[in-house]
């Protein structure tokens, strides 16, 4: 089983904004697979499918990001699914708006969600899809700039962050961390 996280906040006020970016691409996701992600389970709206043969949930965590670990933690202990097997997708400020970097394991990189997500699983290795915001111009700081909500343009770019599972991790770290700027982003 994999586990596809999307880290962002509930609620109307943050949908659009830069810092939910990964709960846009799993409702991309839910629509492409023909999936609702609507089941309320362990702080979580959990919808389930099947990929390649394999049992994938995607998930949305009902907290706010940086409280995200708890709920993704209570899903994994639940379903048995090691963090090796964990897809967490967020924004990143230091990718320019709409770039793609995939890698396992490493630091938070000042992102508390994905901070809260280690801290809880207690185990860094997981996978993470990093979806490029950019850095706010002279003014605005950081946490302001990523609850914000972007131009159009830029939330397109944003929004096709999609993981592509079916090649694998290594496959797809490779293909996308050689890419320069997805164009709709690369084939499910």
């Amino acid at each position: 089983m994999w586990v596809v996280v999307g880290l962002g906040n509930p609620g109307r006020r943050y949908r659009a904004t830069r810092h939910n970016v990964g709960f846009r691409v799993v409702d991309r996701l839910a629509v492409r697979w023909d999936v609702v992600v609507a089941r309320e389970a362990h702080r979580a709206l959990v919808g389930e499918a099947r990929r390649a043969g394999e049992r994938v949930l995607l998930v949305k965590p009902q907290t706010y990001m940086n409280e995200s670990g708890g709920a993704l933690a209570s899903l994994a202990r639940f379903y048995r699914v090691d963090p090796a097997r964990v897809i967490a997708v967020h924004d990143d400020v230091d990718l320019e708006p709409g770039r793609v970097r995939i890698r396992r394991g490493g630091r938070a990189g000042g992102n508390r969600g994905v901070e809260s997500l280690m801290t809880a699983l207690g185990d860094p290795g997981f996978l993470r899809v990093k979806v490029g915001v950019g850095r706010p111009p002279a003014g605005p700081v950081p946490a302001d700039w990523v609850l914000s909500v972007p131009p159009a343009d830029e939330r397109a770019a944003l929004e096709a962050g999609e993981l592509p599972l079916t090649d694998g991790p290594e496959r797809a770290m490779n293909h996308i961390n050689q890419r320069e700027a997805p164009h709709g982003g690369p084939p499910l």
